[in-house]
């Protein structure tokens, strides 16, 4: 029988010869008959690790080291048993006293250090990779490694060097380029990010972790197609990779295809049940589904085991903005970037906050500082553009979107946005290209555009519908109740509720105030419901006390709303907002009453089904077009708008031309419009016009500077003197401006969105108006105003004959003068002016309304016959 010498040496010599399976044997033979032999029980710890069994070599390493202290080598291959078996304090442990026995091991320090990093440790692995590079310069591991801690703590410059010495000496070394990439990618510089993921896949292509790398630059670049096919080969390699079931989700959420996402979610947290990026991302998807109460219950599980869950603070403040609840969102914003004071996302959160409230200073102080720390931020310039475009400052406005736009094509609204302050600005760069690619999107189901910004874009009203439903049910998510599902009130009175932000010194209180004072408060109750900012005017308290009960509802939440609403019983409220700056869609589509009504503040359809009825008449909504609107549609008897005597006095006072600027002799055309209602086709009628009318100027409104400069530009630029177009001044008083309408000889009108409330003044300053109808609502206001007039004379149909009136008004000055006198006739005796006739029909309506609601009728298209006029 063979001694235990001779076994051991057969066992040395077929290890030597890599043959493990007879060393395996021979080895545990000798420990058989010595247990304790430690030579033994080192070389069989090898021949397991050889074979990746370090489950099994782990109690012979043990052993050994326990027998023999003196050995750093035991230690060492004690360290890397215990890293394998995920037991990184025990490898810490050991590869520490193999340092103390040999300080001048490159690997043990590299492999310490690596140990480090699995426990988050990732200064003092540096300190370990850094003198295992002091041992040798040229050590691949070690320089890779270092690179991970580095990036680890944010230190992505480093990192990138760390990888970059990595392979200057080691160029095919797949892992390097895969930290690369993350360097890259952590550093915002994803295209060269991309390249290094590529590389280090063309040398390991089953390497996941750059697929799911190269997913995530894909997926901030906005290539979601391709950042899931990337996702997509990452799990063909490791169906089990939690990260690329988190990138799924992402994309999905992205793309707004919520149930996919949801399940992308769910699988990251069935493989990593601790993941509070995915427990994150399900609750920013039931933020977009508005399914508020489960975002906010998924945002506090994750702060109960991660108090300092920036991510989840985040997306509580995201909820609490959508809710309108701005204090507890500004907190939780605050909270948010107490913990990661660079978060973009956050201070992006308090800017929007800030702007809800139109504390536009800071607004603009949040968006600053979220560009700063992320340049490429679409939402923050988007928002910049938003707060300038309410402060008129339109060039600023038009920057901010571009470069938003530049950055996120698919920004909802931005493409829009970006078009309408370019308007503002009456720069026609390329105007006409940029309308149709932004009505072709609309066609394709995207949200391109607001709906109100479409309004001044030659749109079909078909178009316009296609927006708003596109608008309510996918940008605003708003699910909308049935209307059987408000129940019914019964009262002596029906009670009637306006809702607005604009019951201020605004275009639709200033029509509205006569109306609202003139309902039969014997039939009605009316209440006021004001969502938007107060102000200190005369108008205002006219306002407040032109309803029943007014209720100031600024700055409170949808459900405060809501339940105020709810709290008075309306039998049918009224929105007088539709898509404008300050609506509050969401009270709406939790229908407050069981009746709700389009009315006055926007020029089309709220879509998606949100709102019953909206007040129209035959002229602005034809039968044909009625299948463009998602409400039924209520036709008045005369014109739809209505007309304030009281706020629309004129002065007395004594106006001479050359005072405003005109000439004291020539025909003077007005076209006191915004600057977003001006087009080349307009513009181009008016220089053809003014070329055709000797001595002949265009009175415009007191326009932005830019807008000024670039009219006298276009106006020149098509042979006319620039000094003919002459720019009004602001005026002290309501009835001085409505005055001096009586100093030009002819209103010309604007298309595709007419003037409104501006045609209103006008004709009843008793200026005469000539209007080419449109195609939607919006185009079609003037005409209804002048068809109630009896002046079907001024409406026109086609550019040609547009053009061609207005110079034949132009020069027949005694035709011109009997159109002004038949005005000045009927303005006073026509129903167009007589505010207490429009409340009888309006209420008339409105009890057609109720009546269908309490029978149990679903809405319907109701006509309002013009007996009572008689």
């Amino acid at each position: 029988m063979k001694n235990i010498a001779a076994i051991f040496n057969e066992a040395l010599a077929a290890l030597n010869a890599r043959d493990f399976r007879k060393a395996e044997e021979g080895f545990r033979r000798v420990i058989k008959s010595e247990p304790s032999h430690v030579p033994t029980l080192n070389l069989l710890t090898i021949v397991l690790m050889n074979s990746n069994r370090f489950a099994e070599a782990e109690p012979f390493i043990a052993r050994a080291v326990k027998l023999n202290q003196g050995s750093d080598v035991s230690f060492y291959n004690y360290g890397l048993i215990a890293k394998q078996l995920g037991k990184p304090a025990l490898a810490h442990e050991q590869f520490t006293k193999a340092l103390r026995l040999n300080p001048n091991v490159r690997e043990s320090w590299n492999n310490r250090g690596a140990v480090c990093n699995d426990l988050g440790q990732y200064e003092a692995a540096i300190s370990d990779f850094d003198r295992s590079i002091a041992l040798d310069p040229n050590y691949a591991d070690a320089h890779a490694n270092k690179g991970k801690s580095l990036l680890e703590l944010g230190r992505h410059a480093e990192a990138l060097a760390a990888y970059d010495r990595t392979l200057s000496v080691r160029p095919e070394l797949a892992e390097a380029w895969l930290g690369r990439g993350t360097a890259l990618a952590r550093g915002r510089r994803r295209d060269e990010a991309l390249a290094a993921f590529d590389r280090a896949l063309s040398i390991k292509t089953d390497l996941a972790e750059a697929w799911i790398g190269r997913g995530n630059v894909l997926y901030e670049l906005r290539r979601h197609a391709d950042a899931l096919a990337s996702y997509d080969r990452a799990l063909g390699i490791a169906p089990q990779a939690a990260a690329a079931w988190l990138g799924r989700g992402n994309a999905y959420t992205d793309i707004k295809r919520h149930d996919e996402a949801l399940a992308a979610y769910d699988r990251a947290l069935a493989i990593k049940p601790d993941s509070i990026e995915a427990m994150v991302g399900r609750g920013n998807v039931f933020v977009g589904l508005k399914r508020h109460d489960d975002a906010l219950a998924l945002y506090d599980a994750v702060l109960s085991s991660k108090a300092n869950s920036a991510e989840a603070s985040l997306g509580r403040g995201n909820v609490f903005l959508d809710l309108r609840r701005h204090d507890e969102a500004l907190a939780a914003y605050d909270k948010a970037l107490s913990i990661a004071p660079d978060l973009a996302e956050a201070w992006l959160g308090r800017g929007n906050v800030f702007a809800d409230v139109k504390r536009h200073g800071e607004a603009l102080e949040g968006y600053d500082k979220a560009l700063s720390l992320r340049p490429d931020l679409a939402e923050a310039w988007f928002g910049r553009g938003n707060i300038f475009a309410e402060l008129r400052r339109h060039d600023d406005a038009f920057a901010a979107f571009d470069r938003a736009l530049s950055l996120n094509r698919d920004l909802p609204g931005v493409e829009g946005a970006r078009l309408y302050s370019k308007l503002n600005c009456c720069d026609w760069t390329d105007i006409e290209a940029e309308k149709t690619r932004l009505i072709e999107s609309i066609r394709a189901g995207e949200g391109a555009c607001q709906p109100f910004a479409l309004l001044s874009i030659a749109a079909s009203a078909e178009v316009q519908r296609r927006s708003a439903d596109f608008w309510i049910e996918r940008m605003l998510g708003l699910a909308v109740r049935k209307w059987a599902d408000a129940v019914p009130t019964e009262a002596d009175k029906i009670r009637i509720g306006y809702l607005s932000a604009d019951f201020r010194t605004h275009p639709v209180s200033y029509l509205a105030a006569g109306l609202f004072e003139a309902h039969d408060r014997g039939r009605f109750e009316t209440h006021g419901f004001s969502i938007g900012p107060t102000e200190d005017s005369d108008l205002r308290a006219r306002l407040e006390k032109s309803f029943v009960r007014f209720t100031d509802l600024c700055g409170r939440s949808d459900d405060e709303i809501v339940g105020c609403i709810k709290a008075a019983k309306i039998d049918i409220l009224v929105d007088l907002m539709g898509h404008t700056l300050g609506a509050r869609l969401g009270v709406l589509a939790q229908r407050p009453a069981p009746i709700l009504v389009n009315y006055l503040g926007f020029a089309g359809t709220v879509g998606g089904s949100l709102l019953d009825y909206v007040i129209a008449d035959e002229r602005v909504i034809p039968a044909e077009d009625r299948k463009h609107f998602s409400e039924k549609v209520v036709w008045l008897p005369h014109c739809f708008m209505p007309h304030d005597a009281k706020g629309r006095a004129l002065s007395h006072v004594g106006l001479d031309r050359r005072e405003q600027g005109l000439p004291a002799e020539g025909f003077v055309f007005c076209g006191f419009n915004n600057a977003y209602k001006l087009n080349p086709a307009t513009f181009q009628s008016w220089m053809r016009i003014l070329k055709e009318v000797e001595d002949s100027v265009v009175w415009l409104s007191d326009l932005p500077d830019v807008a000024k400069s670039n009219l006298r530009r276009a106006a020149e630029a098509s042979g006319v003197d620039p000094q003919r177009l002459v720019f009004a001044t602001r005026v002290a008083s309501t009835a001085d401006h409505l005055a001096r309408h009586r100093l030009a000889d002819l209103f010309l009108d604007a298309l595709p969105y007419n003037a409104h409330t501006t045609a209103g003044d006008a004709l009843w300053a008793g200026l005469p108006l000539l209007t080419l109808a449109g195609e939607a609502f919006a185009g079609r206001v003037a005409a209804s105003l002048l068809h109630t007039l009896g002046l079907a004379e001024l409406i026109t149909h086609s550019r040609d004959e547009y053009e061609e009136r207005a110079i034949a008004l132009a020069l027949d000055r005694e035709k011109l003068r009997g159109i002004r006198e038949t005005l000045e006739q009927r303005r006073l005796t026509t129903p167009l002016f007589d505010t207490p006739l429009l409340a009888r029909n309006l209420e008339d309506a409105f009890e057609g309304m109720v009546r269908r609601n309490r029978a149990g009728l679903p809405p319907d298209h109701i006509e309002i016959s013009p007996a009572r006029s008689a």
